[in-house]
């Protein structure tokens, strides 16, 4: 695809404004859509897939082949990244846009109707797999897509309170597929779960879709991407153009978010894994846990974007990392202890020090690389850092836990903050930065 006449003709002319109702629903319905994908699928991960999809005598090696297929995802995702930040960049944001949205949640709803392992054998974890990176591959666009849609909107001294659109779709996905979870296993013994019950949730997935679609299509381009479509050419080939203006940009800004994913996938579905086996708590406890703590990370998405428009982004992620650091080194005490009210401390500081430090990520990845490069260097970025903290999180930690014990999952977690601290230190601001 490439940027006809057309395009440029009405990019000539002052683009018509988007609502900030009509933005922030737009940007709000993917990630939320996102979320509820990839926790549907972790959530399974740990409570049926070992034994639907990777049968065997060892329960721990089972769950270990089931979290590496988690994994995949996250290596799909920096593709997914050049696929869709090249037409991003060169066609515009909200075709793109619309198209990954499409391509990961067509792999999400498939996922719900996949034959076991004792249907037809080796094939399944391999379709497994192969839908899995679907998964990854289209929310590789995805989220790039969708704080640009905030950003490029949005006043410039409001740009990360915009940008906390999308990333509050986090906490949204997170409860509404736990909450999915609650009332099925509520309604149903283990069983039937087992047996058709987990299908569910991924069957369901297909209103979401259809519900942000029909969102989606109905915006224009952002006003930010259709200026410098008028004025320039679109970049030939965006990725090699991102590696040469901003290939330091890329790599640090990856590892300034890989304690965002570490912090979110130890604290959701790594815990959920130890709390209801080593913990012994149930299914339905643990879950309603991570509900109640996901509520502190709703409300620090929010604060910190308020926070970086109005101190810098900078100081606000450097405390939130700060505050990552620490809440690692207590896991020991407070996760392992087993005491339902220390287990809820850790649970609800990891997720508001996940919020403080997610919230901002939406205006500063965006802010840092120029805009006909914007979707393509934001999205590698982020999109990399998945791979540096989350693709291995939960793999890492059920080996450190059963190695060691769970101090040592902790020390991960802080060994995280600090690699993000430090390459964020590496990184200018951007609050009086200009997008055009």
């Amino acid at each position: 695809m490439s940027a006809t006449p057309g395009q440029t003709r009405t990019a000539q002319t002052a683009p018509p404004t988007n609502p900030v109702g009509k933005v922030a629903a737009a940007s709000l319905i993917g990630t939320t859509i996102e979320f509820y994908d990839f926790y549907v699928y972790a959530t399974a991960a740990v409570l049926v897939f070992p034994a639907l999809f990777f049968p065997s005598d060892n329960d721990t090696a089972a769950t270990l082949a089931s979290l590496a297929t988690f994994a995949i995802a996250f290596v799909a995702r920096p593709v997914g990244s050049v696929f869709f930040g090249h037409f991003g960049d060169r066609v515009g944001r909200k075709t793109t846009l619309v198209a990954a949205l499409l391509v990961m949640g067509i792999s999400t709803v498939l996922i719900g109707v996949l034959p076991t392992h004792a249907s037809v054998g080796n094939l399944a974890p391999a379709l497994l797999c192969v839908l899995r990176f679907g998964q990854g591959f289209g929310l590789g666009g995805e989220w790039g897509g969708a704080a640009l849609l905030a950003t490029e909107n949005a006043p410039p001294n409001r740009r990360a309170l915009y940008g906390m659109f999308p990333q509050l779709g986090a906490p949204f996905g997170f409860v509404l597929a736990n909450t999915l979870f609650i009332v099925l296993a509520t309604r149903m013994d283990d069983a039937t779960f087992t047996s058709w019950g987990w299908r569910i949730p991924f069957l369901l997935s297909a209103l979401l879709v259809v519900l942000g679609l029909w969102i989606r299509l109905s915006l224009a381009e952002t006003p930010v991407f259709a200026k410098a479509l008028a004025e320039e050419r679109p970049v030939r080939v965006p990725v090699a153009e991102t590696f040469r203006r901003s290939g330091k940009v890329v790599v640090l800004g990856a590892f300034s978010v890989m304690l965002t994913y570490t912090l979110f996938y130890l604290t959701t579905t790594w815990s959920l894994s130890y709390g209801t086996t080593t913990l012994d708590y149930s299914r339905q406890q643990f879950l309603l846990m991570l509900c109640v703590a996901v509520l502190f990370m709703a409300a620090a998405t929010p604060l910190s974007g308020w926070l970086s428009d109005r101190f810098g982004r900078r100081p606000v992620l450097a405390t939130a990392m700060a505050g990552g650091a620490v809440v690692g080194l207590l896991t020991g005490p407070l996760l392992g202890s087993g005491q339902t009210a220390l287990v809820m401390v850790w649970l609800c500081a990891g997720l508001f020090f996940m919020g403080l430090v997610f919230g901002p990520i939406g205006a500063y990845l965006p802010e840092l690389f120029p805009t006909t490069v914007r979707y393509t260097g934001a999205s590698l970025a982020f999109n990399s850092g998945s791979i540096l903290g989350a693709s291995l999180a939960p793999y890492t930690a059920v080996r450190l836990a059963t190695t060691y014990d769970v101090s040592w999952v902790g020390y991960y977690l802080a060994g995280t903050a600090v690699v993000s601290l430090v390459s964020l230190a590496l990184l200018r601001e951007t609050r009086t930065s200009s997008l055009d």
